[in-house]
């Protein structure tokens, strides 16, 4: 059974504030936009948190939808889409098949064991035609080369469960063909070494345990970079778009 890293409801108060916020669903919204059919109507926004994405969505002209399975999250949605959430896990939505002609999934793969689920959903309730867009290789983009990344890089890694590779074998497996790829900057997402410190200290990263050794060790480290204050460049993110085929005409 596959565990998110973090317990979002606790996270949501935070959410926005840690993570580029406004400016970087900006961003997001405009990726995903630019990846979708022109028929788009209906879409489904998976894991859609705060609903900051989603808000851009609906306010591009689509029929959103937005599910997370984070009640914390969903109420801040719930306050920006008002009568478009709901309390859904991705790997089991409460949806019939064909319900969407878009569904997206942004910041959500890398968080699940068991990724393929969501992409095989995804496939069931996207009607033919239909685009899944997702991005992917969520932790490689934060890697920028900075002298931030050079104190990390002896840190254990957890094996990405959103390659690109990966999600493209996924997408095969359930009849969705590749449909494009586009990126987007995290906006406001640059980290400086105060904050990185402080996020190793309180576990963000998820295989380096508060209080360990090495824990302390990185956290030190990255306290005696120069410029504290000042953020370093910020990711890029990738997406990549999928489409569920139409029936062959009889």
């Amino acid at each position: 059974m596959s565990t998110l890293v973090f317990d979002y409801d606790e996270e949501a108060e935070r959410y926005d504030a840690l993570r580029g916020g406004e400016a970087r669903a900006e961003a997001a919204a405009d990726a995903v936009l630019g990846l979708l059919p022109d028929a788009t109507g209906t879409l489904l926004d998976v894991a859609c948190g705060t609903g900051t994405v989603t808000r851009r969505l609906l306010a591009a002209g689509l029929d959103v939808t937005g599910a997370d399975a984070a009640y914390g999250m969903l109420s801040r949605a719930a306050e920006r889409v008002p009568g478009r959430v709901v309390l859904a896990d991705a790997r089991q939505l409460p949806f019939p098949d064909g319900s969407f002609d878009a569904v997206s999934a942004i910041w959500l793969l890398h968080l699940l064991d068991d990724a393929e689920r969501v992409v095989a959903e995804a496939a069931r309730v996207l009607r033919p035609g239909g685009v899944l867009v997702t991005t992917v290789d969520k932790a490689a983009s934060h890697d920028v080369g900075s002298d931030i990344d050079a104190v990390m890089a002896p840190r254990p890694r957890r094996a990405a469960r959103d390659r690109a590779d990966l999600v493209a074998s996924y997408a095969g497996r359930h009849a969705l063909l590749p449909a494009g790829r586009a990126g987007f900057r995290g906006r406001g997402q640059g980290r400086t070494p105060l904050r990185a410190a402080a996020d190793v200290r309180r576990g963000w990263y998820t295989l380096l345990p508060p209080g360990e050794p090495l824990t302390e060790q990185l956290a030190s480290r990255l306290e005696q970079l120069p410029d504290q204050h000042v953020p370093r460049p910020e990711p890029e993110f990738k997406l990549r778009a999928f489409r569920k085929p139409a029936p062959p005409h009889s």
